[in-house]
């Protein structure tokens, strides 16, 4: 039997219109190639932390840089400020406890009244650290406004909004520069607190404006130590300061 020395190509196996069809193909797996290896790269850098997107971070080229001596007096004035800001807030809850009982708003009253006393806890706490640090405490300068109970609730909502995303936030970042334990807790104790009353204010201002005040709490318990406030009923521990229910404050009566 005689052997076949015929050459193969690609010519022998393919027609012309089977040809096209393997170019497209192979174009088509290269377009497709290209564009995942493109999402790849797009996704590692989304998982890259900010601080390792290059020296244009702004948060990170912002950063600047304390000595422990600058923390420390930083901490000191951040601790006075927090002080005057919460002994403002004791008095000016107080007013507004009663404007919105004049008004006819007892639940809202109750809450104000509620949010006073625990603005007076933190105070207090931010004064002990104050005089702990061997610092002669400023009196505070007291700046009480009272206006309707809406507006009230409206300006009640904003100063906590501020202290919960921007003061006491910074204030903690400062206290832990300058290794200062009692204020990160005095400063911490008021940041969860007022976190909780912005909601709290939020949700009496919505049922202002919905004439539905009545659903409202018209109890309330306040934990002596940290001033974390709790709607209706007490814990059995506090869940901030981890103080037992059994010493929390109750406010029910205006």
């Amino acid at each position: 039997m005689k052997s076949l020395n015929r050459k193969y190509s690609v010519n022998n196996f393919f027609s012309r219109s089977e040809k096209k069809l393997v170019l497209v193909s192979l174009f088509l797996v290269a377009v497709f190639s290209l564009n995942a290896c493109s999402k790849a790269n797009e996704n590692s850098n989304e998982m890259k932390n900010p601080t390792e997107k290059g020296a244009n971070n702004t948060e990170s080229s912002t950063q600047k840089t304390m000595t422990m001596e600058e923390a420390k007096a930083k901490t000191i004035n951040n601790m006075q400020d927090a002080f005057n800001g919460e002994s403002n807030a004791t008095a000016r809850y107080a007013a507004f406890s009663k404007k919105a009982n004049e008004e006819g708003f007892k639940e809202i009253a109750l809450l104000f009244k509620a949010a006073s006393l625990a603005e007076s806890i933190h105070a207090n706490n931010h004064k002990a650290v104050l005089e702990e640090m061997g610092v002669a405490v400023k009196p505070a300068v007291l700046d009480v406004k009272v206006q309707s109970t809406k507006e009230n609730l409206e300006f009640a909502i904003k100063g906590e909004t501020y202290e919960a995303t921007t003061m006491y936030p910074n204030f903690l970042k400062d206290a832990d520069a300058a290794g200062n334990q009692l204020a990160l807790i005095s400063l911490n104790y008021a940041y969860k607190t007022e976190k909780k009353h912005k909601v709290f204010y939020e949700n009496a201002l919505a049922a202002l404006n919905n004439n539905t005040t009545n659903t409202l709490a018209s109890t309330y318990f306040v934990c002596p130590t940290c001033g974390n406030t709790y709607e209706t009923t007490a814990p059995k521990r506090c869940g901030i300061s981890m103080t037992s229910g059994e010493r929390f404050i109750k406010v029910n009566s205006l």
